[in-house]
């Protein structure tokens, strides 16, 4: 995916089960509002740190990628 910034990287990183085991432990013990809180802070420190409104707008569009689902249809019989 591109912007205009330059291209959104999705390439694989060099050490994914490390980024992985840091992102689970930043959740150990935590309820799941502090979760959630975890990951909104999280969020708004690594857009920060991005700071390409463009590249950040191509992430959250890659993120969300999936998640609607369509409206289902109404069946025959339904209106």
């Amino acid at each position: 995916m591109s912007v205009a910034g330059g291209p959104l990287n999705t390439e694989p990183v060099a050490d994914p089960d490390g980024i992985y085991q840091i992102l689970v432990e930043a959740h150990r013990d935590l309820t799941a509002e502090q979760s959630r809180l975890v990951n909104s802070k999280l969020t708004l420190l690594l857009a920060n740190h991005i700071g390409d409104p463009a590249i950040i707008a191509a992430a959250v569009a890659a993120a969300r990628e999936g998640m609607l689902e369509a409206p289902a249809e109404p069946q025959a019989g339904e209106s």
